[in-house]
C-alpha cells in the first residue's frame, strides 16, 4: 500500500471536513482504462481523446473525496461487444483483464477487482475461470447487458447467462451487472425484463451479492423504463422474496445534473422503499462529463433524503469488501 495509514487519515478528514458531513466509506462502481482501451473508445479527432486511467489517478480522486476504498470493474467487456469487430478479440480481453488486475494490485488494501466479459461469447466461462484464480480479480464479475446486446427474450441469451452466474456463484464471486438491455439497439426493457432477471438469472447466484448498477438504468434516473424495471426488485423485496436478500443496488451517476427536481424526489422514494442498507454509493469511470467521485457523492447529496439515511448509505460496505 503506497499511502500510509497516517496520510489515509488525513485525507479521509479533509475530505469529511470538504463536504461539511461524512464522506463514503467506498466508491463501489469505478473503471480504470488501459491505454489500449482509451484509444478504443476515444471519438474521431478533432474532438480531444480519451485519457487513460490508472490506479495512481483513482487513489488521488479517492483522497480528495475523502474515500477509503473502490471497486474497480475491468472494462474488458467492451472488446465483445457486437457493435465491434476486433481482431484478436479474446486475446485484448484477457489482456485488459489482466492489466486491471495490474493497477489493483499497486493499492491492495484499498482497491477490489472485478473481471469482465461479454457473458454471451464463447470463451465467456474460460476466461471466468482465469479470473477466479487471479487474487486481485477473484471478488467478482462485472457484466454490462446493453454493451453485450444481451436480449432478455432470448432463450440462447438466458441460458448463456446462467451458466456464467451459476459458475460465478461456485468460485463465490460477486455479481455487478448493468442490466439495462442496449439502448441504441432499441432491446425491450422494463417490467418484463426485470422480472426474467429476477426469476431467471438471479436464482443461479442464489449465494453471491449480485449488485444492481445506476438503479437498474444506465446512468441517469430520467428514464420511465428504468423507474418500472426498479419496481420489480422493490415489490420483490416488500413481498420478502427470498431472491433479494443477497441484492444490492448502486446510485452511479443516477442523480445527473440536470435531472429535475421530481425525479430526485423520486430516487429518494425509491431507495428508501429498497432499504437503505442495500444502497451503493458509486461515481463511475473519471472520464469525460462525468463527475468525479467528491462531486458526485456531492450531487447525489441533493436528493432529499435525511442525514441519517446519507449517514448509512456512506457506511454501507459489501460482502465483496470486507
Amino acid at each position: 500500500m503506497r499511502a500510509t495509514a497516517a496520510l489515509l487519515t488525513l485525507a479521509l478528514h479533509a475530505g469529511t471536513a470538504a463536504y461539511g458531513q461524512v464522506a463514503p466509506t467506498g466508491d463501489y462502481h469505478q473503471h480504470l482504462f488501459s491505454p489500449g482501451i482509451a484509444a478504443l473508445i476515444s471519438p474521431p479527432r478533432p474532438q480531444p481523446p480519451v485519457d487513460p486511467i490508472g490506479a495512481d489517478d483513482l487513489i488521488r480522486l479517492l483522497d480528495a473525496a475523502g474515500i477509503e476504498h473502490a471497486a474497480v470493474l475491468s472494462v474488458a467487456y467492451i472488446y465483445g461487444g457486437p457493435a465491434r469487430s476486433i481482431e484478436g478479440e479474446y486475446e485484448k480481453v484477457k489482456a485488459e483483464n489482466d492489466w486491471t488486475s495490474g493497477q489493483v494490485g499497486l493499492y491492495p488494501d484499498r482497491l477490489r477487482g472485478f473481471c469482465s466479459f461479454n457473458p454471451l461469447e464463447d470463451y465467456a466461462l474460460a476466461e471466468l475461470a482465469r479470473c477466479a484464480n487471479d487474487p486481485h480479480l477473484r471478488y467478482g464479475l462485472k457484466l454490462h447487458f446493453g454493451n453485450s446486446v444481451v436480449d432478455y427474450h432470448s432463450p440462447d441469451h438466458i441460458a448463456r447467462l446462467q451458466r456464467v452466474f451459476r459458475a460465478a456463484n461456485d468460485y463465490g464471486m460477486a455479481i455487478a451487472v448493468h442490466m439495462r438491455a442496449s439502448i441504441s439497439q432499441r432491446m425491450q426493457y422494463g417490467r418484463d425484463e426485470a422480472r426474467i432477471f429476477l426469476e431467471e438469472l438471479t436464482p443461479a447466484a442464489s449465494d453471491v451479492p449480485i449488485q444492481i448498477a445506476h438503479l437498474a438504468g444506465a446512468g441517469s434516473y430520467a428514464d420511465p423504463l428504468v423507474d418500472e424495471a426498479l419496481s420489480v426488485f422493490i415489490e420483490a423485496i416488500e413481498a420478502r422474496d427470498r431472491r433479494t436478500e443477497l441484492l444490492y443496488f448502486d446510485v452511479t451517476t443516477v442523480a445527473t445534473p440536470d435531472l429535475a427536481p421530481e425525479r430526485l424526489e423520486l430516487i429518494a422514494k425509491r431507495v428508501r422503499e429498497l432499504g437503505v442498507q442495500r444502497i451503493l454509493y458509486g461515481s463511475d469511470a473519471a472520464s469525460g462529463t462525468n463527475l468525479r467521485p467528491r462531486e458526485g457523492w456531492a450531487r447525489f447529496r441533493e436528493v432529499p433524503l435525511t442525514d441519517a439515511e446519507f449517514r448509512v448509505i456512506a457506511s454501507n460496505v459489501p460482502p465483496y469488501m470486507r
